[in-house]
């Protein structure tokens, strides 16, 4: 005796070797034994050869048209036998039912089953469905096949030009493009950004890392809504002083500048003026929820992405031989160095130059310092602001450490770099640092006492922090911190300025203790200063590889920062080379460099030998 049965959601056939009743000892065609239980059997038949019988059950369900079967059983619930004598118009051999079972099981576009050997036809509408849905499976397999067939080929499919940043940076596993291009990378032995590489995908390695973070932080592009537009600010009075900034050749959201005027007391009155948007952009319009949305200026080489609407930049920048308006502290000063008092303006500021570093420092460094030279344009001023500088360091704490560390300068042209060092601690960087940190903290300190809430600054063990309670910035040696003197560029310091203009002029504040929307506006800013940050540095990165490349850099020298980490030479990079022997942090190395890749944002360095003591940096 023979039996056909279900088993694991297919069909097998088996020798009963034995009856237990409720269970069936059978030896399969395969000629392994099996348990199989009563209930699970459809078919007890009489046959000579198992693999026959399974040949000419498949066989005959090859022969039947689903289709016409579903027409003539009717709408109502049927077993697989009973359908299998009005199909076959006679009593069917048990090939026969077989094959009607496997057919009737194999398409339940047609048929749904209902318990054993037991189905009902399918709903019309559910049946044109399902077909529908087959069918465009399998046009979207053919397709599918076509695209891994081009791809392999290193072209690229023209469906997959207009969804190319998706593929990029956010792909969907679901899809059939991104399916074909895990095909055809598996077959390439590539990852799918060399593949899409190589099929001409991207325009430019740099396009590609500027893409990627455009495609999450500015995915409606980064230009402006023209309506935007900043409201004039009240009538002003207007400062008797006449103020300069320092910047750098590039920058045009100038946020500060500086005045400098003896008193008729013998005393001196230091300006320090910060431009004042707060007073042109009304909290919750237009222009401030844009601003809000992008929370700064991005910085990266080449190019930057500004905070506010060029017009409204255009409108509160402190340039040149203009009038502008400013939320001004004027410090009293002592010849002495000593700062005796403090007071916040509201005001417009006359500025009469915007002092370059590239032409200042040429004028205005440690040479002239020593000299007591000021034979140059604002040079008094700015000795006596550098001398007051090194006072108010002195009396943080952070008296100049005397080592020289180097700042970067990054020049993009016609898609060349210059890197050009700059070295930190120059007394234009001492005399603004230190302003910023006086207006700074001072204005904290006047939030703190009148009990208002900010987005402060503090660092504690380390760490820095936001919060919009005061606390102590370890780091800078000061009681309290904001950020308030960059309001063209940051959003927080827009925040922060509106609370110390309500406090300048006795207003109720933007922002009460504890308010929601000023702890939105903190955690949203961190995350997107953090963002912007990273980008910059990769963004870097990327163009000090393009600097290897350019110049055709196969070596280059380093110096051991600790274990296998090597900070190179002329280069804001430092690598981690494993091939590098035990030397002592300082020491310096010849490299060799190689696998420069601009996608992966990586390269190889090799230990060649250690430098002579004299020898010659990069």
């Amino acid at each position: 005796m023979n039996v056909f049965y279900e088993e694991d959601g297919g069909f097998k056939a088996g020798t009963v070797l034995a009856d237990n009743n409720t269970s069936l000892q059978v030896e399969t065609q395969h000629g392994k034994r099996a348990k199989v239980k009563v209930a699970s059997v459809l078919l007890r038949f009489e046959h000579h050869s198992l693999n026959q019988f399974m040949e000419s059950a498949h066989a005959a369900s090859e022969a039947i048209d689903p289709g016409f079967l579903w027409e003539v059983c009717g709408q109502n619930e049927f077993s697989f036998d009973s359908l299998a004598k009005e199909y076959f118009g006679r009593a069917p051999l048990p090939e026969e039912s077989a094959g009607l079972l496997m057919k009737l099981h194999a398409t339940p576009t047609h048929f749904y089953k209902k318990g054993k050997g037991r189905y009902k036809p399918a709903p019309s509408d559910a049946r044109k469905a399902a077909l529908a849905s087959i069918e465009r499976k399998r046009l979207q397999a053919e397709q599918q096949a076509r695209y891994v067939e081009e791809l392999q080929r290193f072209a690229l499919p023209d469906a997959f030009r207009p969804m190319l940043p998706q593929l990029l940076y956010k792909p969907d596993r679901n899809t059939i493009e991104y399916k074909a291009l895990e095909a055809a990378c598996a077959e390439l032995k590539l990852g799918p950004l060399k593949l899409l590489e190589q099929c001409g995908a991207l325009p430019s390695t740099h396009d590609y890392h500027l893409g990627r973070f455009l495609f999450e932080y500015f995915p409606a592009g980064t230009g402006f809504d023209a309506a935007l537009a900043a409201s004039d600010p009240a009538s002003l009075p207007l400062s008797a002083v006449e103020a300069f900034s320092m910047d750098d050749a590039e920058t045009t959201e100038i946020d500060d500048a500086f005045s400098l005027t003896r008193m008729d007391n013998g005393n001196f009155s230091v300006g320090i003026h910060i431009a004042a948007p707060a007073l042109g952009i009304e909290p919750g319009s237009a222009l401030d929820r844009e601003a809000a949305k992008r929370m700064s200026t991005v910085y990266f080489p080449g190019r930057k992405i500004t905070m506010l609407p060029e017009p409204v930049v255009d409108r509160f920048t402190l340039a040149e031989a203009k009038q502008c308006a400013a939320v001004s502290m004027y410090v009293e000063v002592t010849p002495e160095l000593q700062v005796i008092a403090l007071r916040t303006e509201v005001e417009q500021v006359h500025i009469v130059a915007n002092l370059r570093h590239d032409t200042l420092e040429t004028i205005f460094n440690d040479e002239a310092i020593a000299a007591g030279r000021a034979d140059f344009a604002h040079g008094e001023a700015l000795l006596f602001l550098h001398r007051l500088a090194g006072a108010l360091e002195r009396a943080r704490g952070k008296a100049d450490s005397g080592m020289t560390r180097l700042d970067y300068n990054f020049h993009v042209d016609n898609d060349r770099v210059r890197i050009v060092p700059r070295k930190r601690g120059a007394p234009i960087d001492k005399v603004v640092s230190e302003m910023m940190i006086l207006a700074n903290s001072e204005w904290a300190r006047m939030l703190k006492d009148a009990q208002l809430p900010a987005l402060f600054r503090a660092q504690t063990n380390g760490k820095v922090r936001m919060s919009t309670a005061p606390a102590p910035h370890q780091g800078l040696g000061v009681e309290q911190y904001v950020w308030a003197s960059s309001p063209l560029r940051r959003y927080a310091d827009l925040i922060n300025q509106r609370q110390i203009v309500s406090l300048a002029r006795g207003e109720a504040p933007a922002f009460a203790t504890a308010d929601e929307a000023l702890l939105t506006a903190m955690r949203d800013f961190e995350v997107a200063y953090d963002a912007y940050a990273e980008f910059q540095r990769q963004m870097e990165r990327y163009w000090c590889l393009r600097w290897l490349l350019q110049e055709k850099r196969d070596s280059i020298t380093g110096e051991i920062l600790r274990d296998d980490l090597v900070r190179l030479n002329g280069l804001p990079l430092v690598v981690r080379v494993p091939s590098v022997p035990h030397l002592p942090t300082g020491a310096r190395v010849e490299l060799a460099v190689s696998q420069i890749d601009l996608l992966e944002l990586t390269l190889h360095c090799e230990f060649q030998h250690v430098q002579e003591t004299d020898a010659i940096l990069d």
